[in-house]
This record gives structure tokens, sequence and C-alpha cells, in this order.
């Protein structure tokens, strides 16, 4: 059996395509950043610090192009959450490429706010508010 350069060229072009597919946008990793940042707080249960969703979603839309592309993204975050916790999500939410990146984020971010919790609590809650993904009570 032999294998045409015509048919390599093209495996080579599809495996190409779905590898630049799996990659986040800028606007995507720059979103998914602040959104795994303000999870962050919120999980070290640093004081001071709530959910804002209204205003993830505007600063997602502001950044994305729209409420339904922040709420994908935020979705997305969401599947990669439940798929770590080996709880059920949705498969066509789920998005390995934010998997990782949030992954990479969160762990970051997490051992800051571990080493240096007033100091991180601070700095990270008080920018994930002026953002609006968090408010200050």
């Amino acid at each position: 059996m032999t294998i045409k350069p015509t048919a390599i060229a093209l495996l080579a072009m599809i495996v190409a395509q779905q590898a630049r597919a799996a990659m986040l946008t800028d606007a995507e990793a720059s979103f998914l950043d602040q959104l795994v940042t303000a999870a962050a707080v919120l999980e070290q249960r640093c004081i001071g610090y709530e959910a804002d969703g209204a205003g993830g979603v505007r600063l997602g839309a502001r950044l994305l192009g729209g409420p339904d592309a922040a709420m994908a993204m935020i979705s997305a975050f969401d599947a990669a959450i439940k798929a770590n916790d080996g709880n059920d999500y949705d498969p066509r939410k789920f998005r390995p490429e934010v998997t990782e990146a949030a992954s990479k984020t969160f762990k970051r971010v997490r051992a800051e706010l571990l080493q240096d919790p007033e100091r991180a609590c601070a700095d990270y809650g008080n920018t994930s508010a002026e953002l609006g993904l968090l408010r200050r009570y």
C-alpha cells in the first residue's frame, strides 16, 4: 500500500487547522485570565469580595465582542472546573485549551494567595473589583 503525497498534504493541512483552532485568541486569553484570577480570590475566601456576575459578562462582552461570546467563555471555564473536579459537564462547552490555560493561571495565582494572603488578596481582589468581576462588600 502506498500513500500518495496528496493524501499526506491533505492530512497535514487538517491537523494544522485543528491545532490552530485549539488556541485561545488574545482577547479570550485575557478574559479567561481575569476570570480565573477572580475565581481564585473567591476560592481562597479573601475577605471583602463577592462575585459580580453581571459585571463579568459586561467585561467579557467588551473584550470578546458581545455577551454571547462572554457567556461561551464563562461556560467553557465552568465545564473545565467541573471536568477537573470529576463532575458531570456539558461536553459541547468543554474546550481543552481553556482547561489548560485556566489551570496554569489558577496555580500561579493560588500560589501567591497562599504565600502572602494579605497582599495577594488585596492586589488580586482590588484588580478584579476594578474590572467588574468582583464587588467589594
